[in-house]
């Protein structure tokens, strides 16, 4: 991410959950590639053995609108927003033994809310996820795997302007955009044993708005 991040930025994040005695791996792979999924999660069993929750955070994003459209543009949308993250659930569901504490917890951003014509292949690819979630969470329940999405709204990560900040912030029944603290404590309840009744739900964190 230009906007903000540093060229070694997931090292750090890995030492410094290290230094909170965290037992902590990483490994970097591009969810374009159909068998990725597969590689990923045998290099995470390696390290750390079985997987109980599945966070689908990875997302593509090139603004565009209807007439700049091209196939290419959607193909590289569709291959990481869906795709990726669907073969990512289906390669966690066929290794979950059915153990209780099963989550799949997908970030989505509102894209049944409003309209996003600027954003399109965005919008449309990750509007799916919501689809994805409520089906995948009929079909995985009988192993015990939750399956619901966060909607953290206009988060604070970097890639605003301070123009679109000051908007945003305008607007904020609680006159602050969120921040990605926000969005980690629905995740942990959601992954917790208080979410475990929860599932096959779109949560909207989004401070009122």
């Amino acid at each position: 991410m230009p906007w903000s991040s540093n060229f070694h930025e997931a090292e750090e994040i890995i030492e410094s959950l290290k230094l909170q005695r965290v037992k902590a791996a990483g490994v970097e792979v591009n969810l374009a590639e159909s068998e990725m999924p597969k590689k990923l999660f045998d290099h995470i069993e390696g390290s750390l053995g079985q997987v109980d929750i599945l966070i689908n955070n990875a997302a593509h994003d090139q603004q565009a609108d209807i007439y700049s459209l091209s196939s290419e543009l959607l193909d590289t949308h569709y291959t990481v927003n869906i795709r990726g993250t669907t073969l990512l659930c289906g390669e966690f569901a066929n290794r979950h033994d059915g153990r209780t504490g099963g989550r799949i917890i997908n970030l989505t951003s509102g894209q049944s809310l409003a309209p996003m014509p600027k954003n399109l292949p965005y919008a449309i690819s990750k509007g799916a996820i919501e689809a994805l979630t409520l089906n995948l969470s009929a079909s995985l329940a009988s192993k015990n795997i939750t399956v619901n999405a966060v909607d953290p709204g206009a988060t604070d990560t970097g890639w605003m302007s301070n123009e679109i900040r000051s908007k945003i912030e305008e607007k904020a029944p609680f006159g602050r955009l969120g921040t990605p603290a926000d969005a980690a404590r629905i995740i942990l309840f959601l992954a917790s044993l208080q979410g475990q009744w929860i599932t096959g739900q779109i949560i909207r964190s989004r401070g009122g708005q």
